[in-house]
């Protein structure tokens, strides 16, 4: 199995989203483009932008010998790595591009992206329903999506000497593990635990809770061990740590090394993260890229990234095929829709998503 890790994709906040987006022209993107159900896709070429890591090495190959589309897949490290290509010109040379679902929102409010052809991308019914209305996308006019999950509390039981259950063991964390705690220090995710603690939205864009929530993480940060992204679960593994704020998909790689390792979703309640594919409005290659959608959707595909990189995905009929075993030993693969979607989507903010960015920088910058 490969446990091949992305580098803060779904992870990625909105740092810098609201100017990208907003020097952008707002045109194209409103029509119905109509497109050629017969098109012959072997004249038409692809460019698709992913994350590192989180396709199958062989996914242009085999993509080219399904649809004779000859495809080349390039990568990007985070969100703002691909919005800032996207926004730097009218015709960027991307075909495809793999965002989280707020930036899949705001490009299309931009006008940035291609209105999804439902015709060409027939493997969209494998999805489940409620993959066709999540808040950024309700029915998925601009975006399909790929993979989806949660944030929560990963831990060792043997090192906390209790399960937690409430975001405030780790805000407020018991005397014994100061110092082998830490944080997510992307913009939205530091915030998260603040403002569910409180009873807030993690959209929220109220100062006075924003205020709260800053008060709480400065409170907390004497508390830490580190904020931590990308190396969180190597530190539970070593025991550094005891607890940490972390993606359910990156627990599993504690858990991959550790199996008495667990996760818990937080009684306050989490967010609800969501990494898409986009076609771009300047594409000029909309009948592969609508195919190249279609093929991820089918369930023998998609079903690679549960097992290779153990994330969930919202393609029922690709977890409905899972081995029963892998959710055994990966339990948060076993998180069901329902909890899914009791959790809050993250949604883009437009301009305050820089009271976000401010917030975290004034945590992060404090002594």
């Amino acid at each position: 199995m490969t446990t091949t890790r992305r580098i803060v994709a779904a992870a990625a906040g909105t740092i810098a989203l609201a100017f990208a987006v907003s020097s952008c022209s707002s045109g194209g993107g409103d029509a119905v483009e109509t497109l050629d159900p017969n098109a012959d896709l072997s004249e038409q070429t692809l460019t698709v932008s992913i994350w590192a890591d989180y396709s199958p090495e062989d996914l242009a190959e085999k993509f080219e010998a399904e649809t004779g589309v000859k495809t080349t897949i390039v990568n990007h490290t985070t969100n703002e790595d691909i919005v800032a290509k996207l926004t730097a010109s009218a015709d960027s040379g991307i075909d495809v591009a793999f965002v989280s679902g707020q930036y899949a929102q705001a490009l299309g409010e931009q006008g940035l992206l291609a209105k999804l052809d439902k015709g060409l991308i027939p493997n969209e019914e494998n999805l489940y329903p409620e993959a066709l209305d999540l808040a950024y996308d309700p029915g998925n006019v601009y975006s399909e999506p790929y993979a989806w999950g949660t944030t929560g509390l990963c831990y060792r039981p043997d090192l906390t000497g209790y399960d937690p259950t409430s975001w405030n063991d780790l805000l407020n964390p018991k005397p014994e593990l100061v110092g082998k705690t830490t944080m997510l220090s992307t913009d939205r995710w530091l915030a998260e635990p603040a403002l569910k603690a409180a009873g807030n939205s993690i959209n929220t864009t109220d100062d006075d809770e924003l205020a709260a929530a800053k008060e709480q993480l400065l409170k907390t940060k004497s508390t830490l061990l580190a904020y931590d992204d990308t190396t969180f679960y190597s530190k539970l593994v070593s025991g550094e740590a005891a607890m940490v704020q972390a993606w359910d998909g990156w627990c599993n790689y504690g858990i991959a090394e550790d199996p008495s390792i667990e996760f818990v979703v937080p009684e306050e309640g989490s967010d609800l993260w969501v990494d898409t594919m986009t076609v771009l409005e300047s594409s000029k290659n909309k009948e592969a890229a609508m195919a190249f959608l279609n093929y991820i959707l089918d369930p023998e595909v998609q079903t690679w990234v549960a097992e290779n990189i153990l994330y969930k995905v919202p393609n029922k009929a690709a977890m409905d095929a899972l081995d029963p075993a892998l959710i055994e030993s990966y339990p948060t693969l076993g998180i069901t829709v329902d909890e899914l979607m009791e959790q809050e989507a993250i949604v883009d903010l437009g301009e305050d998503s820089l009271k976000y960015v401010d917030l975290n920088a004034e945590v992060l910058a404090t002594n």
